[in-house]
């Protein structure tokens, strides 16, 4: 996969995804290092989106996507993504994905393509938020909360994770307001840190750093709801079980996209995140839905 920019963190991420072919519908990903000592989860779902768009014909793009996290990922090991072809109809390709590692599945993923065609169109209002450049960006955010943190070196650790990705809060993260309960709802907008172009700059690659992103924050308003700050200050412990994505109309990961997320339920030691994403210019262009497991520690 070409690189397009100078952006060192935008190339890695690129690099990332870009999987390796080892045999017929059998591909091979590394790792970056993570946060927390697991893989992370957007960088498998989108792994292995990927690895599943590259069976399918250019003609049709990614409609839906449903996925579990089975077992937590090593950073220190490939990820072997094994693709079935269940369906190809006139209209719709159907594929499974499953990512192993050390000989035992740690994800699975079903996704849907579809050829264009013209249909019905309606879809739910964008929401009120101020524009992005009206806010702090994530290394202005993050220092004036370290305190917040057990570890001061997680802003570092954060900072370099996410340096591919320029994601912006409306309002304070969870870390920046623990012991406040506040409405169960979070909004940051979101773009890739430079600019796509070239032999990579395809619709296919927009969905599956959309996918990678929209693991990153989904379950904040499960933890705003209690006023919790997230496992970096230590008053919750968790992590994804489930995740799936809805791409309802075409959209650039390079441009400003708004992440509208809420929490309707947290029971049984599990959250419920939900979320929509806008194009800036107002297009609802994917919905997403993820379970976690939010447990407060003993």
């Amino acid at each position: 996969m070409p690189l397009p920019h100078s952006n060192s963190a935008l190339a890695s991420l690129l690099d990332l995804l870009d999987l390796e072919q080892i045999e017929q519908d059998i591909f091979r990903g590394l790792s970056r290092s993570a946060v927390v000592p697991r893989v992370f989860g957007g960088q498998v779902a989108a792994q292995a989106l990927v690895a599943a768009g590259r069976t399918v014909p250019a003609d049709r793009s990614a409609n839906s996507l449903h996925s579990y996290f089975l077992r937590p990922g090593d950073p220190g090991a490939p990820i072997v993504y094994t693709v079935d072809r269940i369906r190809d109809g006139r209209s719709f390709t159907t594929r499974r994905v499953v990512a192993v590692q050390h000989g035992q599945p740690i994800f699975h993923l079903s996704a849907s393509f579809q050829t264009y065609e013209e249909g019905l169109e309606h879809q739910a209002p964008m929401p009120q938020a101020p524009d992005p450049e009206t806010l702090p960006t994530a290394a202005e955010m993050l220092p004036r909360h370290a305190d917040r943190f057990l570890d001061p070196s997680v802003v570092d650790r954060l900072l370099e994770a996410r340096a591919a990705v320029d994601l912006r809060y409306v309002d304070d993260p969870p870390y920046a307001s623990v012991g406040t309960p506040r409405e169960p709802r979070s909004q940051v907008w979101f773009r890739t840190s430079g600019k796509l172009d070239g032999e990579i700059d395809q619709p296919m690659l927009h969905v599956c750093l959309a996918t990678y992103v929209s693991d990153m924050t989904l379950l904040d308003s499960v933890l705003l709801a209690h006023g919790r700050g997230g496992w970096a200050t230590g008053d919750v412990v968790g992590a994804s079980l489930d995740h799936a994505m809805w791409f309802h109309r075409p959209f650039r990961a390079d441009e400003w996209l708004l992440y509208d997320q809420e929490s309707p339920s947290a029971s049984g030691g599990r959250g419920l995140g939900q979320a929509r994403i806008y194009t800036r210019d107002g297009h609802l262009a994917v919905t997403v839905i993820q379970e976690g497991v939010v447990r407060v520690p003993r």
